[in-house]
């Protein structure tokens, strides 16, 4: 019988060394450039140390309420977390059910800025004293204690919450709604009763069975004559159905327990037959969360689809083509963020900046050089980018063009680094 031989033994010590050095060279290009995409990611920018603030409270005093009204408010953390303070234009998420819902909205708006999934948010979470009266309309024959008082509440947060958070705060044009349960019904009445009041609606668990669904048969109607064009809705349903039941089966079902689901399954089924309207629409639903699990993983997922185009993708054939135009593609690509969103958005300032020294390093001087002056074009006024450049022409031996940079540099800042750079040349030129 033939022996098998040992293909391990039967190795070479020295084509072993080779291979693991190639292996080794292998794994640290993978991780060099794993760590380069998450460098250049939107907002993965220096932090300046900044301290994470989840948000501060206002009380406004509301005539058409009547009364004292509190909303918690975040200001992006890349803006400072505390204010106006001029560093950028923001949309807007309007919470409803703040008290239960800001903190865990706040770290996903954070989380999801700084992977590059979505654009920095501010958000508002409203807090409701009496949350049935605010986040329903007229009364439920099953419910007959309380009185729903959702279009004054609604009329609240349209001339009196909105104006005070635009005129206070560093709002962009573009805004989100967002509900669960009463609160998912207060979304869905809004986009068929007062559809120009937000771009996107999210409806987490809608209670859309208020009143004999109520909602629902005045929607058939509006989602057959209006247009919805620009109008983002997301829905998110749980699984409350019994065992043996699906998504199809409930349907038939006439139970008490069901009215959640069912109620907006019908809804759904509407939106589908009037598909010419323009709303975008998605929905989801979640077999494996009920009624309290399912806001934060249908939050997750709306804010994924209302930003699908928001996401920069570069490829690792594209960083090391030195014939790719870098500045273009982040051109078109926000260019076109610019107009899915409707605000002028361009690419941030440490985004390009981390790009422009990358390919600096790599010296592909082009590329980098068109890169820089992107960030000037679109920061004239930030000491930071003119550093850049200087750093360019003293790598390409370019003294003179590095000085002027460095002093212009530093007429915008007092940067130490810059300076000392700038006088080590001035002595090389004596």
């Amino acid at each position: 019988m033939k022996r098998r031989s040992n293909i391990n033994a039967a190795v070479p010590i020295q084509a072993a060394r080779q291979h693991a050095k190639s292996f080794f060279k292998y794994a640290m290009k993978t991780f060099f450039y794993f760590f380069a995409m998450l460098l250049f990611s939107f907002c993965a920018k220096a932090q300046e140390n900044n301290p994470f603030i989840t948000g501060f409270e206002k009380s406004l005093a509301s005539k058409i309420l009547g009364e004292q009204r509190t909303a918690w408010i975040h200001i992006p953390t890349s803006n400072g977390g505390t204010g106006n303070t001029g560093k950028g234009r923001y949309p807007v998420i309007y919470l409803l059910d703040g008290d239960a819902n800001f903190n865990d909205m706040v770290s996903m708006t954070e989380f999801m800025s700084n992977a590059g999934l979505c654009p920095p948010m501010i958000v508002v979470g409203i807090l409701h004293p009496a949350r049935m009266k605010d986040l329903t309309f007229g009364t439920d024959k099953e419910m007959p204690g309380i009185t729903g008082n959702g279009e004054k509440f609604m009329l609240y947060v349209e001339n009196e919450l909105m104006p005070f958070i635009e005129s206070n705060y560093p709002t962009a044009s573009f805004k989100i709604f967002i509900g669960h349960s009463v609160g998912g019904l207060t979304v869905v009445n809004t986009l068929i009763n007062h559809p120009d009041l937000f771009n996107a609606y999210i409806s987490l668990d809608g209670a859309l069975w208020w009143n004999d669904q109520q909602i629902v048969k005045e929607a058939k109607t509006v989602l057959s004559n209006r247009n919805y064009k620009g109008k983002t809705l997301f829905i998110a349903l749980a699984n409350r159905m019994e065992k043996g039941m699906d998504t199809l089966k409930v349907q038939k079902d006439t139970t008490e327990g069901t009215e959640l689901i069912r109620s907006n399954l019908d809804f759904i089924k509407d939106i589908s037959k009037n598909k010419t309207n323009q709303l975008r629409f998605r929905h989801a639903y979640y077999e494996n969360d009920d009624h309290s699990s399912v806001r934060l993983i249908g939050e997750y997922d709306a804010l994924r689809f209302i930003f699908d185009y928001y996401k920069l993708k570069i490829y690792n054939s594209e960083l090391d083509n030195p014939n790719f135009k870098m500045d273009s593609l982040l051109v078109t690509h926000y260019n076109n963020v610019s107009e899915q969103i409707g605000y002028p958005v361009k690419p941030a300032e440490s985004l390009v900046n981390g790009l422009a020294y990358y390919m600096l390093r790599q010296k592909q001087f082009i590329k980098a050089e068109a890169l820089f002056k992107l960030n000037i074009t679109n920061y004239p006024e930030s000491a930071n980018c003119y550093d850049g450049m200087g750093d360019l022409y003293l790598a390409k031996g370019e003294k003179i063009k590095a000085i002027e940079s460095f002093k212009k540099t530093l007429s915008l800042k007092l940067i130490p680094e810059t300076k000392q750079k700038l006088e080590a040349l001035l002595m090389d030129n004596k």
